[in-house]
């Protein structure tokens, strides 16, 4: 397990959750076999074969992420924002101490989350996502059916309403989906794991709460000899190409945080559009478009020499990476990274069966249905990695036409 610091440090470079066909561009060599392996392993334990070596979690859309617990410096409970990732650690211990750091809907929801959490049994500190408080619940009819719906932010979660879970969610006071366990002596020495086991709380009906592991893979979410043999094609051409790409050029970007992370900005301008990259070649040149264009912009907004000779010596090293040989890896490395998603799309469809709630975007025309944000797959050495429908979350997600929870 990562330790409480570990965590923080990578949230903050945002590589322990980063998009599984990701690791190719920012973990080199092993960060794309990784990929190909944890393919397989999902492959394998939806093909109704071991699952040992990877837990899969769902990725709930809650806001705002909330830590509750017990602080083991001075033994008092509290609830906490990510400030709790400060080297002095920010916990409120009453409704006094989130009046003093936080306004508005964020304090009120804080002061129900501090309220209710604090009755169900919290052993250490959990991490999770908020769902709902009691004015966000709403009843919606849905093509014809009666909804309990809440959205805390891009999807919106539906139960039936007269069904048991739509009666819990009616009543309740506040709803989490806890994803993350910590226990230590401080805060700074804390252990995380993946997994929390909510069998040890207590439930009550001013409360739902729920852990974010996926329920059941047998039955429902079993790959058909059909869909295995997908699924293997789709990782057999992944593993063809990684094994034509030179592991220099690989290594050489897994060196540079800095243009690997600019590279993922240009690959997020075409995700957010809804389209996926189709021509690789004419993608590696658009890229190299794309940062002379910023290179060009830089100098514009530059009135000195020395600025200007600056911004000219940071263009000269970015561009000694886009050898020939190296954008001929470039190509290949953007086919890789497309037969990973391929292979993703497969598993996320099968893993979109298991959903206990139904999900919609709300659009300026009304409801359209969606899937679930996500997956988490996590191996048995603590390391993470998403799997996330970008074409149809992060559009969703970024497009002017979805309406978010938090528009009023």
């Amino acid at each position: 397990m990562k330790s409480f610091k570990q965590l923080v440090e990578a949230s903050e470079k945002n590589v322990h959750m980063t998009h599984i066909e990701d690791r190719v561009i920012y973990g080199g060599v092993k960060g794309a076999r990784e990929a190909i392996f944890a393919l397989r392993s999902l492959r394998d334990m939806l093909a109704g074969g071991s699952s040992g070596r990877t837990n899969v979690t769902v990725k709930w859309d809650g806001a705002p992420a909330v830590f509750a617990g017990t602080d083991p410096r001075d033994g008092q409970f509290f609830v906490a924002k990510k400030g709790i990732f400060n080297k002095d650690p920010k916990v409120y211990k009453s409704h006094k101490d989130i009046e003093a750091d936080t306004s508005g809907d964020l304090a009120k929801k804080l002061k129900v989350a501090f309220d209710e959490l604090r009755k169900i049994g919290i052993n250490g500190v959990l991490q999770g996502d908020l769902m709902f408080t009691k004015d966000d619940v709403k009843s919606e009819t849905i093509d014809g059916e009666r909804y309990i719906t809440f959205q805390p932010n891009t999807i919106v979660y539906a139960v039936n309403r007269n069904s048991d879970l739509g009666k819990q969610i009616s009543r309740a006071r506040l709803g989490i989906v806890f994803h993350t366990s910590y226990s230590g002596r401080d805060f700074e020495s804390m252990k995380a794991e993946f997994k929390v086991d909510v069998s040890k709380l207590k439930r009550n009906s001013r409360i739902w709460f729920d852990d974010a592991g996926v329920k059941d893979l047998s039955g429902t979410a079993t790959l058909t000899a059909g869909e295995t043999a997908q699924v293997t094609s789709a990782i057999s051409k992944a593993g063809k190409i990684f094994q034509t790409i030179s592991g220099n050029t690989l290594r050489e970007l897994d060196a540079n945080p800095d243009l690997a992370s600019k590279i993922e900005t240009f690959n997020n301008t075409i995700v957010r559009t809804g389209k996926r990259i189709e021509n690789t070649s004419q993608h590696v040149d658009n890229l190299l478009a794309w940062f002379d264009e910023r290179y060009v912009k830089e100098l514009e907004k530059r009135s000195s020499e020395k600025g200007r000779e600056a911004v000219m010596q940071r263009r000269s090293e970015t561009f000694k990476f886009f050898s020939p040989e190296n954008k001929k890896n470039l190509v290949l490395m953007f086919d890789l990274m497309n037969a990973i998603v391929d292979a993703k799309l497969l598993i996320i469809s099968k893993l979109d069966d298991l959903k206990q709630m139904n999900t919609f975007v709300l659009t300026r025309n009304g409801f359209k249905v969606t899937g679930q944000e996500g997956f988490v797959a996590i191996d048995d050495k603590g390391g993470a990695v998403k799997l996330v429908d970008r074409l149809e979350f992060s559009y969703n997600n970024f497009s002017p036409d979805t309406i978010k929870g938090w528009e009023k």
